[in-house]
């Protein structure tokens, strides 16, 4: 079934709407790129708005379920619905819990819940959403602008930035400071304490140099100040720079205690960069363990950091891991993702409004 088969529904709009954020940040991006790739499949199936109340028919997607949540009692009975639930669990907190109650109360509303990781969609299940009304697809990557660099891609770089030859660089570059500010109250569910005691253990056998991009890393980067890692902070100004800061890197380490994916953790693999990462989001999906990168069940600083060593104790920093990652990611490749929205989600739905 076409997406022009739909025209009718909506006059002058395509059929699906998907509810974005106004930050340029992951909620943002995964709409945009999900409504891209599905309207190169099928052209004019989706498009992409922050103001749900601009979407009246047809089939409504909420890229964030906190979005969900806050509007879903005001949301017009003709169209479908459709909600992400990328992370969250009680133990995060009083305020996530409180969020994930209100969540819960709104399943009867929900035609789909789509979850990116099998980690999330088990959750689910146990809280008593009906396995009909879940989709398991991975939050995409741009695997044609996230590549393994040159030795010239990645000398340039790494001397652009002004690390040393002999510098091990390692990557965070995921948001983890409460708000949009200096980020100086840490986000505790992303981790950024025990990226902090990580550092601090790898520092003591390797020379060890950190890139942090994206915004409200200021605790992260005090606390570098503190135990006297360098670091530098580059917020990429597009996905083409922030690819090419993923050149400069050595590895990357995921230390959040909850995630949805994180994209950090697609991009790093498809861009020939070792992840160590604790057992949260797409990681257990994607990474086999010591053959694709390194997964810890619990964020342990010195289980992360001995993971982390060896790693960067094999031969060329780890070539064949690099390799059987890049593999590993091209399931989530946005062309991928585009055609799991349409034949998993939206056709099936739009298919009840003809």
């Amino acid at each position: 079934m076409q997406a022009a088969d739909f025209a009718g529904l909506i006059p002058e709009r395509p059929p699906v709407g998907i509810i974005i954020e106004k930050a340029d940040w992951a909620i943002r991006w995964y709409g945009t790129f999900t409504a891209d790739a599905a309207n190169i499949l099928r052209p004019g199936t989706a498009w992409v708005h922050t103001n749900p109340a601009r979407i009246t028919r047809g089939i409504i997607e909420f890229g964030s379920q906190y979005q969900w949540v806050d509007w879903n009692s005001f949301i017009s009975p003709r169209c479908r619905t459709v909600s992400t639930f990328f992370h969250g669990k009680p133990d995060d907190g009083d305020a996530v819990a409180r969020h994930i109650d209100r969540f819960m109360s709104t399943i009867p509303r929900l035609d789909k819940v789509i979850c990116s990781a099998s980690i999330v969609r088990d959750r689910l299940i146990n809280w008593g959403v009906p396995q009909s009304k879940l989709a398991l697809i991975p939050i995409g990557c741009e695997t044609e602008r996230f590549v393994p660099p040159t030795p010239d891609q990645r000398n340039t770089i790494r001397a652009q930035l002004g690390f040393p030859e002999d510098a091990i660089v390692v990557g965070s570059f995921q948001k983890d400071g409460e708000g949009w500010g200096d980020g100086n109250s840490p986000k505790l569910i992303k981790g950024p304490d025990v990226f902090l005691a990580t550092i601090d253990r790898l520092r003591r056998n390797h020379n060890i140099f950190v890139l942090l991009t994206g915004p409200a890393r200021g605790y992260v980067k005090n606390g570098l100040d503190r135990i006297g890692v360098p670091f530098v902070h580059r917020y990429a100004a597009d996905r083409d720079e922030l690819a090419k800061l993923y050149h400069a890197l050595d590895l990357y380490l995921i230390t959040s205690r909850e995630e949805g994916g994180p994209m950090g953790l697609m991009e790093s693999m498809a861009s020939y960069v070792p992840v160590v990462s604790t057992r949260v989001g797409m990681a257990q999906d994607l990474i086999v363990n010591g053959l694709s990168g390194f997964v810890v069940n619990d964020p342990d600083p010195d289980l992360l950091a001995a993971q982390a060593s060896k790693i960067l104790i094999l031969t060329d920093k780890g070539a064949t891991v690099k390799a059987n990652a890049r593999v590993a990611v091209k399931c989530t490749d946005w062309a991928v993702v585009g055609q799991r929205q349409l034949d998993e989600v939206w056709r099936p739905l739009l298919s009840e409004l003809i």
